[in-house]
């Protein structure tokens, strides 16, 4: 398995591409257990009020979660490069500049 995280602004998150021969999470709305590349990882938003309060650059943002939703690829690159994005959509959607998420991705053993 591959952890794929982004860091900016005070801030990390984390998913994780599960490869061919792993077992990745089964529930409702996984992707076909048949995918050999299988990206998962949180989704959020800035909401005005409740949720879970997160320091973003020294600053409170109020931040609501989605279900994840995982996702099926044919190959690793096609999963990491969606992985990469991903993270970068995440921050962009609490208010970072996705240019200035530096993003790492290491195999979990």
């Amino acid at each position: 398995m591959l952890l794929v995280r982004g860091s900016a602004a005070g801030t990390t998150l984390t998913g994780t591409v599960y490869e061919r021969g792993e077992d990745a999470p089964s529930f409702k709305g996984a992707p076909d257990e048949q995918a050999p590349y299988v990206w998962v990882c949180d989704e959020f938003y800035e909401v005005e009020s409740g949720g879970l309060v997160q320091k973003v650059d020294g600053t409170d943002v109020h931040v609501a979660f989605e279900s994840p939703m995982p996702r099926g690829f044919d190959t690793r690159d096609q999963a990491v490069a969606a992985a990469r994005e991903h993270v970068r959509t995440q921050f962009a959607r609490i208010g970072v500049d996705p240019e200035d998420v530096e993003i790492d991705v290491e195999r979990e053993y």
